[in-house]
C-alpha cells in the first residue's frame, strides 16, 4: 500500500530553478538547521523527513523570498511535529528557535498557508518509511539500517537529482550501498522481493548516493554527519566508503 501512496503528492523535480530568490544552497542550509532542531528537541527522524517533504511540495507551487524561507521551514517542522510526535513542541518553542526572527502569528499564518497549498494531505511515505519496512521485513542488522538512514538523510541536502527518484528507490539504494560498504552482498533475491527493485534498477540512484557519501566529510553542512557520529547510531558516519563500487552487471 505504501508503494502506491508514494506516487501521490510528490514535489516537482527542478522546482528550485524556478524560485526567483531561493537557491539550492539556501535550501541545504535550511535542512541542516532543521536537523539540528530535530536533535535539540529530541524529535523523531521521520518528523524531519516529513518537514522536508512539506517544504519541497510547498516550494514547488509557491515562490518565496529568501527572508521568509526559514519561516517556511519552521512552519513545516511545526506541522510535521504535530503529525508525528506524541508531545510536539509548542508554537512558542518554534518562535524561540528562530531567535524571534518571526512571531507566533507569522508561524501560524504560514502553517495555514502551507496546509492549504498541500491540500491538507500530510500522510506521505518517506525514504525512512521504506528503510524501516525493508530492514525489518528482511531482518537486516541495526548497523546496516543506521548506515542506510545516514545515506538517505544526507540526500535530503540536495534537491537534485533526488527529487526524480521515488522514496522507495532512495531507500532501497541506501540499503544496497550500506550493505556493500559493510562488506556484505549489496542486493539479493529476498531484497528484490521485498523492495520490488533489481540492483540494475537502482544503479543511477546508488551512484549519486555514493558520490555524496564520498564528499560528505567536506560538505559545508555537517549536522547530519554530527548526528550519526553518536553512539545512538553506532557512529556510522565515521565509516568510510568502500573504495570498490558495486558491480551492477
Amino acid at each position: 500500500m505504501i508503494f502506491f501512496f508514494q506516487l501521490r503528492h510528490r514535489p516537482k523535480p527542478g522546482y528550485i530553478v524556478k524560485q526567483p530568490d531561493v537557491t539550492e544552497n539556501m535550501r541545504a542550509v535550511l535542512v541542516d538547521w532543521l536537523v539540528e532542531v530535530t536533535e535539540e528537541y529530541k524529535m523523531q527522524t521521520e518528523t524531519l523527513y516529513l518537514a522536508v517533504n512539506f517544504i519541497d511540495r510547498f516550494l514547488s507551487y509557491m515562490s518565496v523570498v529568501r527572508a521568509k524561507l526559514q519561516l517556511v521551514g519552521t512552519a513545516a517542522m511545526f506541522i510535521a511535529s504535530k503529525y508525528e510526535e506524541i508531545f510536539p513542541p509548542d508554537v512558542d518553542e518554534f518562535v524561540y528557535i528562530t531567535d524571534d526572527t518571526y512571531d507566533k502569528h507569522q508561524v501560524i499564518r504560514m502553517e495555514h498557508l502551507i496546509l492549504r497549498v498541500l491540500g491538507f494531505d500530510l500522510s506521505v511515505p518517506t525514504p525512512l518509511t521504506f528503510i524501516n519496512a525493508i530492514c525489518i521485513s528482511t531482518k537486516l542488522t541495526e548497523k546496516t539500517m543506521y548506515l542506510a538512514m545516514y545515506l538517505s538523510e544526507i540526500a535530503l541536502l540536495e534537491v537534485e537529482p533526488y527529487l526524480q527518484f521515488l522514496p522507495s528507490v532512495i531507500a532501497s539504494s541506501a540499503i544496497a550501498l550500506a550493505r556493500h560498504t559493510l562488506g556484505e552482498e549489496a542486493w539479493n533475491d529476498n531484497l528484490i522481493k521485498k523492495s520490488g527493485y533489481t540492483l540494475k534498477q537502482l544503479q543511477s540512484c546508488i551512484c549519486f548516493l555514493y558520490d555524496m557519501f564520498v564528499k560528505a566529510p567536506t560538505h559545508p553542512q555537517h549536522a547530519i554527519q554530527d548526528k550519526y557520529k553518536s553512539g545512538k547510531y553506532m557512529q556510522v558516519s565515521k565509516i568510510p566508503p568502500n573504495n570498490e563500487m558495486i558491480v551492477f552487471d
